[in-house]
Order: structure tokens, then C-alpha cells, then sequence
């Protein structure tokens, strides 16, 4: 059968090379105008790291500018030695002592070179935690809320993708274009000082090459941005064909070779691509080497006039060729650090933005104090609570009042998206209304730091998470309670079941890409995830679909663990199964961010309302 015209889709730009767009658009003189603000920047986060291996870096790098420049200077006495009249063991006995401070020079050019490396390769590591703790900081006490705006996550992914993982390369490059500026700026100089009119002739030099170099640059730089979406599709492939996640279906859809050919459709268009690149730029250097030729030979022909009129000695123009072959060699690196330094700066921006983003947004500016304290409560009280999403034209809560009298086993029932989730994080201190109060006796929840009334709660969760701990750990969240509320936390849970049968028990590791790691089934994840809420011991208890994953067994083995936890305790239950709301001391029905019914099991089946529609047709699939 005739193979079809693959149809390739498209593939988007990843957050990876999300400022690619400006690079290839951006011309050099803008990326040089922007280079003394982007050292800056690039300075102060090295200082903020390190600020001894920072000043050694500078200034090691400083010296070793001033070595070069003592090192040709020096070459000048040698070549003023060897080129006088005279026996040829005399000129070089005469060139020795020129000759051991050139050594000098270099060897020291060399240490401080070495040293300023070594700081630079301390500084990296040190960045690099820097940058990490103070993005993991922040984004870990920023507002729930914050994670469900668009625009913030946006932020988040550019940040964290490429942003804080630049930090360290964004400081090299700028060590690397103050190195290279201070090569040419110590050139300049040793040409200025051993005659005036030397220094066009290092323009003359070096200018062609910058231009081959920036041209070249560009273009490789245009390509691989176009290409882009292409190595992206290869890497997806890829990894569909050499990963386990779709080894099964590859095979059991016999899929091999339709990716095979998808891949290698993408290579091949890639190939060419690249073929052309290479095929430009072999002709832009050409050019730039024959333009760069003609400028030797002119550079060579004003040394030769200079020469013929004796401006300048033989010694000196022999200096100056020297001087000129360092001055290309730190243009070019100059040229590179440069491009470097702007680009990984757009990525760093990112970084820096995200880090103000999240200072702003990092607690509700109602707050209270850090230090206040929340004691616990006889009842909470919500009046009028009005909550919307960030980028919602509908809010989740609207008008919602309710009371919670401490002891009392209070649920929230309704179908999805009615606001039973929203209102418990609310009430738990994750998130906080748009308006209207929540009160604990006669505490305003708005007046008291989150965190207070987060360690007063305890939240079983269905979409909880599976942490990458010890089954210790997994339930005690590092708290120490002592054994025996471990044990009492695990037994109420049916967890204490699941740990008997790990290979380590309680210093079990719950995750399976680690060695001696083990993995649980989505049922004992989530006994785990209940006797983590049993283990707070918190005065109010939130249970939101707490036996979404459990079998029926276990589901009742839960449920009866949550009557004789919940003695003399408050507990805020959130399920779909109202069977196990039936002994609630209240319900409360919402709908579309309202509340529409509330009362006992009895009581709202007798009103025919909502709720009744809702368990009788939950009643009748047992029938």
C-alpha cells in the first residue's frame, strides 16, 4: 500500500525558547547598548551570592589585563634586543632579561587567569542555590489563588522553565565581556603608548572579523530559532519510541514504523536546513576572510610606510602585529559573551519579574500579623462569603452564610462545581473571600496571618499528594507527635494494614524511581492520605472525598474510623456518596456557589428538594 503524505501538525515554541522571537529580530547595537544595565544586574546577584569570589573574579581578571599589556611592552625590549647590529649570542644575551619578564608576565597573566576561573567556578554553585531558594520560597507562600490565575502560572512556567536556571550563566557571561573588554581596552592601550597612529590600524584589523562573526552569528541563530519547532517534534518521538510510557501501544499498534517515518520525515527537513545554514556561512566567511585579508595587507602596508619613515622602529611594528592577533582573538570572544549575556538576560528577566510578582502577591494585604495567634473555637461563623476565580466573569461562592459548632459533623453536598471544594479552602485558610467574613467566636479571620488558622485545620484531600517520603513521613508531614499517635493516626486510617506489608515498614520510601522504593495503589494512597488528616489532630477537620479511591470494604473500615475519630471533634465532611452523609448533624445543599437546602438527612428528604433528587437517584442504582 502507497505510504500517504504524513500530516506533521504543528508544533508550539516551548517556554524554553520563549524569547528566541526577540533574538532573531534584535540587531548588535542594541544588544550593546543594553550591556552596562545587564552586567549590573548580572553583578549584584553574584554579590548577593558571593560578594569575596565575585571582587576576585573582577579583579584577578583586572590584573591579569594588566599583565597582557606588561607582557607586550615587554616583548617590544625583547624584539628591540634581537633586531640591533651585532654578534647574534650578544642580541640574545642583550634580549634575556626582556625575555624573563615576558615570561614573567605570562606566567603571571596564567595565575591570575587560573585564579579568576576558580572564583568564577565558586561562584556558580553558590548562584545557582541562591536563585533556587529564593524562587521555592516564594512560590511555597505565595496565595493558593495566585496558582489558579492564568497570567501568574504563565509566569511560573517562563520562570521556572529557563529563568532561575540561567542565573549563573547570565554572571559568567558578564565575567567573560569584562574580561574580553578589558583584553581590548589593554591593547589599545600598549598600541596608543608605543605610537598614536597604530591604534586605527587595530580598527582596521579587527572590524572585518566582527562583521563575518555577527553575520555569521545571526545566521545560525535565525535557523536553529526556525528549527525549533522541529527539534521539538523530534524529542516528542523520540521519546515515544524509546520510553516505557508508550512501549505497550507502540507495540501492540504495531507503531514503529509509522513513527519511524514521521522521524525521520523531521530529520530530513531539518538536515537541509542545516545544510544551507553551513553553506551561508561558509560563503559569509569567505567574504569576511577576504575582507579581513585586505585588511592585513593594509594594516601591513601602514606598518611598512611607518616603517620607511622611520616613525616607528622595527621592534614596535613587530609588537603591533602581536598586539593586533590578541586584540582579534578578545574581540571575538567579546562578540560571543555578549550575544550570550543578552539573551540569557531576556531569560533571567523572567526570573527577576517573577520574583517581584510573587512579593506582591505572596499573602492578601488583609493579613494579619505573622505572631497572632488562633485559639480554637466553640463555633465558626461564614457571613455573605463571595468568592471568584481569578479570570472569572462567574463567581464560585456567592452570598454563602453558615454556621460550624465546634463537636458537630457538618457536609457539604452538590453536584460538581456547585462550590462545596471553594468553600472548605476558604474555611481551612487557603483561600480568602472577596467579601463577606469568616469568623472563629468573635475572630475575623482576615485580621490573622493563614498560617494560624491552618495549623488549626486539618484537610483530607481527594486530589491528595503523593509524596516522594517515608511512609513515616507521608503521615506525619514533619511533625513529631511520638509513636504512639503515628500508630493511632494509621490504625483509625486502615493505613496501619498497608505499612505492615512494606519491606521497611514506616522508613519505607513511597516512590518507585528511588532504590528500595516502593509504589502504592491509588486505595492506599489514600488510607495514607486519611491518616495523615487523623494524625494533625486539628480542631477543625476537613474531608474532601475522602474514600474517592477505596474499595467498599474499605471505604466502611474508613468511614467507621472517621465516626470514632470525629468523637468530640469537629468535622466538615465533602462527599458524593450520601449514604455516608446520612448522620451528619447538618447538610448543606450547594448549587452553582449557593446555598439552596440545609438541614438533616430526614429533614431535606421530607422538603423534596435538590437533595432528595440527588439521593434517591444515588438510591436507586443499589436497587
Amino acid at each position: 500500500m502507497a505510504e500517504q503524505a504524513l500530516d506533521m501538525g504543528e508544533i508550539t515554541i516551548s517556554d524554553w525558547y520563549g524569547h528566541a522571537d526577540k533574538m532573531a529580530e534584535v540587531r548588535f547595537r542594541t544588544i550593546a547598548g543594553r550591556l552596562p544595565s545587564l552586567v549590573r544586574q548580572a553583578m549584584k546577584v553574584a554579590w548577593r551570592a558571593n560578594p569575596r569570589d565575585i571582587l576576585c573574579a573582577v579583579i584577578l581578571n583586572l590584573l591579569g589585563g594588566v599583565f597582557t599589556a606588561f607582557g607586550l611592552l615587554a616583548t617590544t625590549g625583547v624584539l628591540t634586543a634581537l633586531f640591533t647590529a651585532g654578534p647574534t649570542l650578544g642580541r640574545v644575551m642583550a634580549a634575556l632579561p626582556s625575555l624573563a619578564l615576558v615570561a614573567a608576565a605570562a606566567a603571571m597573566r596564567a595565575t591570575l587567569q587560573a585564579g579568576a576561573g576558580w572564583a568564577q567556578a565558586r561562584l556558580n554553585p553558590q548562584i545557582s542555590r541562591l536563585t533556587e531558594e529564593q524562587l521555592y520560597s516564594l512560590t511555597s507562600e505565595v496565595a493558593l489563588v495566585a496558582f489558579d490565575d492564568p497570567d501568574f502560572h504563565d509566569a511560573l512556567e517562563r520562570a521556572t522553565a529557563r529563568g532561575m536556571y540561567v542565573a549563573s550563566t547570565v554572571v559568567t557571561a558578564a565575567i567573560d565581556v569584562l574580561t574580553a573588554g578589558i583584553g581590548l581596552v589593554a591593547v589599545a592601550g600598549v598600541l596608543s603608548m608605543l605610537h598614536p597612529a597604530l591604534l586605527p590600524l587595530l580598527l582596521l584589523a579587527v572590524l572585518p572579523d566582527s562583521w563575518a562573526a555577527i553575520r555569521g552569528a545571526r545566521m545560525r541563530y535565525t535557523t536553529e530559532y526556525a528549527l525549533i519547532p522541529a527539534r521539538r517534534r523530534k524529542w516528542i518521538i523520540g521519546k515515544l519510541l524509546a520510553e516505557r510510557g508508550a512501549a505497550a501501544e507502540v507495540r501492540a499498534f504495531t507503531m514503529r514504523g509509522f513513527l519511524l517515518r514521521m522521524y525521520d520525515a523531521v530529520a530530513a527537513a531539518e538536515q537541509d536546513v542545516r545544510l544551507g545554514l553551513a553553506r551561508r556561512q561558509t560563503i559569509t566567511r569567505l567574504i569576511g576572510e577576504a575582507i579581513g585579508g585586505l585588511g592585513a595587507a593594509l594594516v601591513y602596508i601602514a606598518l611598512g610606510l611607518l616603517l620607511a619613515v622611520a616613525a616607528i622602529p622595527l621592534a614596535v611594528a613587530g609588537t603591533a602585529v602581536l598586539a593586533i592577533k590578541s586584540a582579534q582573538t578578545s574581540l571575538a570572544n567579546l562578540m560571543y559573551a555578549t550575544n550570550r549575556l543578552y539573551e540569557e538576560g531576556l531569560y533571567f528577566t523572567d526570573f527577576t519579574g517573577f520574583l517581584d510578582l510573587c512579593t506582591e502577591r505572596h499573602r492578601p494585604p488583609s493579613a494579619g500579623s505573622a505572631t497572632t495567634a488562633l485559639a480554637g473555637f466553640e463555633r465558626i461563623a461564614v457571613d455573605g462569603v463571595t468568592f471568584s476565580y481569578p479570570g472569572s466573569d462567574t463567581p464560585a461562592l456567592s452570598g454563602v452564610s453558615l454556621k460550624i459548632d465546634r463537636g458537630e459533623v457538618i457536609a457539604f453536598v452538590g453536584e460538581n462545581g456547585s462550590g462545596k471544594t471553594t468553600l472548605a479552602k476558604i474555611l481551612s485558610g487557603l483561600y480568602q473571600p472577596d467579601s463577606g467574613v469568616v469568623l472563629w467566636d468573635d475572630v475575623d479571620l482576615a485580621d490573622v496571618h493563614p498560617d494560624a488558622v491552618r495549623l488549626r485545620t486539618a484537610v483530607i484531600a481527594q486530589d491528595h499528594t503523593r509524596w516522594p517520603l517515608t511512609a513515616r513521613y507521608n503521615i506525619t508531614m514533619g511533625t513529631d507527635k511520638g509513636e504512639p499517635a503515628l500508630h493511632a493516626a494509621a490504625a483509625i486510617a486502615g493505613a496501619d494494614d498497608v505499612i505492615a506489608d512494606l519491606p521497611h515498614g514506616y522508613r519505607t520510601l513511597l516512590d518507585r524511581r528511588f532504590k528500595d522504593g516502593h509504589e502504592l495503589s491509588g486505595g492506599q494512597w489514600q488510607r495514607i492520605a486519611v491518616a495523615r488528616g487523623f494524625h494533625r489532630d486539628a480542631d477543625l477537620l476537613i474531608c474532601d472525598e475522602p474514600t474517592a479511591a477505596l474499595d467498599a470494604r474499605a471505604e466502611h473500615a474508613a468511614f467507621e474510623g472517621l465516626r470514632s475519630h470525629a468523637d468530640g471533634r469537629t468535622v466538615l465532611l465533602i462527599t458524593h456518596r450520601l449514604a455516608s452523609v446520612r448522620y451528619a448533624d447538618r447538610i448543606y445543599v450547594l448549587d452553582h456557589g449557593k446555598i439552596v437546602e440545609q438541614g438533616t438527612h430526614e429533614a431535606l428528604m421530607a422538603e423534596g428538594g435538590l437533595y432528595h433528587e440527588l439521593y434517591t437517584l444515588q438510591a436507586t442504582a443499589y436497587q
